[in-house]
């Protein structure tokens, strides 16, 4: 194997007194496609400031390949003065000494599609902010980009062209990421930093699947393992307690082992200690069918239209996701639909006396100039969920805060932790409909994968904005897309709302090439479609695909009935019913599966 182009060898760092990481051996070498996870706190971005050379190890060797051209994009974006888009990207290549560096500018713009390159920096959105800072390192052609947490700031949009420029690059990359989609299509190793494991981090070769897999695997031995020790323990502890005299030098060996012994099975379970959150949101149970009723609703600033005519109904066990551009009028439908807006036509109806719990991305419903300790209970020692007192501390420990955290202000608290204590006081207000803006932003894997569950378990309704596509997709029950300039859409999930994207951008530049004449308004999804022809379908292809959406309806419901019939008790008891009806579920999800993919071929086509 070739030199690396940086190598950290048995690196360790500590603040205070806890050891972030410890004698740990990482690498980097060409073409590497990194994608690095584990539970905050865990030394993610504290290694990537070592590997960039902004921190240094308290011990160990951090060394890097002659005049290695690298590039680090920070977690937060910061530009200052009275400066645009195209003088940062001229001051990233220093001084224009020839015309192919204002060609390189021109291009990086263009390939950014930033809609105003003489806009300031400085009033950018925190996603345009985001793709600049990545943009202000590419132009640079670095040999190694690492990237700390991109797809907190950026949009869906965004994280597609992100994916884009990371799929196609020819430089090695590591990047911290929560996004599981981005991992699994855009990383070739995965590298998880953990005190799970012996040396502080899992290296798996192979995107998220993969390493999902290989985790399940170490997990399983791992358990083995703690039994194992705990047998033997137990043996050597009983031994000891018999009171056997301790003369020969055979004795007092196994008493040194015994010891030894008792010193591994508590490093292995310090190791395995989890501080991811537990939660379940309080649902009230109430047995309305319909608890938000939208019909003909239509918002406009201006001249701009965001939404007209939209009707749906929420109840409960529905769980609708929002997705569409910045701007598209996702924060405005929330507001409207928790009656803190006006509606310009249409109404929003709310079943009596409904409960609405809404998750603001903006935080700003935390007590800043309060402890964590009065900003979960304000005025005793005990929490009240679902009817259970808890005591405050150990509410916290179960949101993986430490007992010595509870005293802390919470203006003092991280991203992931302050997220945290919003959704720990969310969970103490009972409610019919959980209104969720970006609730994903500064949480680890782990607690989003908490999240996921408490989320598919809440028996209210349940709206949800997000730039997580993997939460997206298995949380939500359908998916209202919106485009901002007045048409909107649902889809059955993420997927299949992105295949629809991707034919209606196709579509539009077809049109750009051909030099055809523009709608009125290039960027309506009713135009749009009218432009999308099927000429492309073959007699009978178009008429599989009048009949997809008939078809994929009576494949649900065979697949619902399975399903229920697979739950029934009264057939637990016979294996070969049982077996039967676990089969009949198989093969109906198959038959979805299929149409679906069959869609998404014929949707390409078109």
């Amino acid at each position: 194997m070739p030199a690396p182009l940086i190598s950290c060898q048995s690196i360790t760092k500590t603040f205070g007194l806890v050891p972030v990481f410890k004698n740990m051996e990482f690498a980097l070498h060409e073409g590497d496609k990194v994608g690095i996870i584990g539970p905050n706190g865990a030394g993610k971005s504290t290694l990537l400031k070592i590997i960039a050379q902004l921190e240094s190890a308290d011990t160990g060797i951090v060394s890097s390949r002659r005049n290695l051209k690298a590039g680090y994009v920070e977690q937060s974006d910061s530009f200052e003065g009275e400066v645009t888009v195209r003088d940062v990207l001229n001051h990233a290549l220093g001084r224009l000494q020839h015309a192919s560096d204002h060609g390189r500018v021109e291009a990086m713009l263009g390939k950014a599609k930033f809609p105003d390159p003489e806009a300031l920096a400085v009033t950018l959105s925190g996603g345009w902010k985001k793709r600049l800072a990545i943009c202000v390192e590419l132009i640079k052609e670095p040999e190694l980009l690492l990237l700390d947490e991109p797809t907190n700031h950026l949009d869906l949009e965004g994280i597609d062209w992100l994916e884009e420029i990371l799929e196609t690059a020819k430089f090695a990359y590591a990047v911290i990421s929560h996004d599981r989609y981005l991992l699994e299509t855009s990383c070739t190793t995965i590298v998880e930093i953990s005190r799970l494991y012996p040396g502080g981090n899992f290296i798996v070769k192979g995107g998220y699947g993969e390493y999902m897999r290989r985790k399940a695997e170490f997990l399983e031995g791992h358990a083995s393992q703690m039994a194992s020790l705990a047998n033997k323990l137990r043996r050597e502890t009983e031994w000891l307690n018999r009171g056997a005299p301790a003369r020969s030098t055979k004795q007092q060996a196994r008493i040194k082992s015994a010891v030894a012994l008792k010193s591994e099975m508590e490093s292995a379970t310090n190791r395995s200690r989890r501080q991811a959150a537990e939660f379940e949101f309080s649902a009230s149970d109430r047995k309305t069918r319909k608890l938000i009723e939208v019909k003909k609703l239509s918002k406009t600033f201006g001249a701009r239209t965001l939404f007209k005519d939209l009707t749906f109904m929420l109840g409960p066990k529905m769980r609708l996701g929002f997705v569409g551009p910045n701007g598209s009028g996702k924060s405005t439908l929330l507001k409207m639909l928790q009656k803190i807006m006006p509606t310009d036509t249409g109404t929003v109806d709310h079943a009596d006396q409904l409960r609405v719990v809404y998750y603001d991305q903006h935080r700003e419903d935390l007590p800043e100039g309060r402890s964590l300790r009065r900003a979960l209970a304000e005025d005793s020692d005990s929490v009240s969920v679902q009817g259970r007192l808890i005591h405050v501390s150990s509410y916290a420990k179960s949101f993986g805060f430490r007992t010595e955290q509870l005293d802390t202000p919470v203006s003092r608290l991280s991203g992931g932790e302050r997220a945290r204590l919003l959704i720990a006081r969310m969970l103490q207000r009972p409610a019919d409909v959980l209104i969720l803006d970006e609730p994903t932003n500064d949480l680890d894997i782990d607690t989003l994968e908490v999240l996921e569950e408490s989320l598919l378990s809440f028996s209210g309704a349940v709206i949800l904005v997000t730039h997580d596509r993997y939460l997206m997709d298995r949380v939500s029950t359908g998916i209202l897309g919106l485009d901002g300039y007045g048409e909107h859409g649902f889809f059955a999930d993420y997927s299949q709302y992105a295949v629809y994207q991707r034919g209606q951008e196709m579509a539009q530049d077809a049109s750009q090439t051909s030099n055809s004449k523009p709608s009125a308004d290039p960027n309506s999804w009713s135009q749009q479609s009218k432009r999308t022809s099927t000429k492309k379908l073959s007699y009978n292809e178009q008429r599989e695909w009048d009949a997809m959406e008939s078809n994929i309806t009576v494949a649900d419901e065979v697949l619902a009935a399975a399903q229920t019939h697979a739950s029934d008790p009264s057939i637990a008891s016979s294996s070969i019913k049982l077996q039967e009806a676990c089969r009949a579920v198989d093969v109906a999800q198959e038959a979805v599966d299929s149409l679906y993919a069959r869609w998404a071929e014929l949707e390409k086509k078109r």
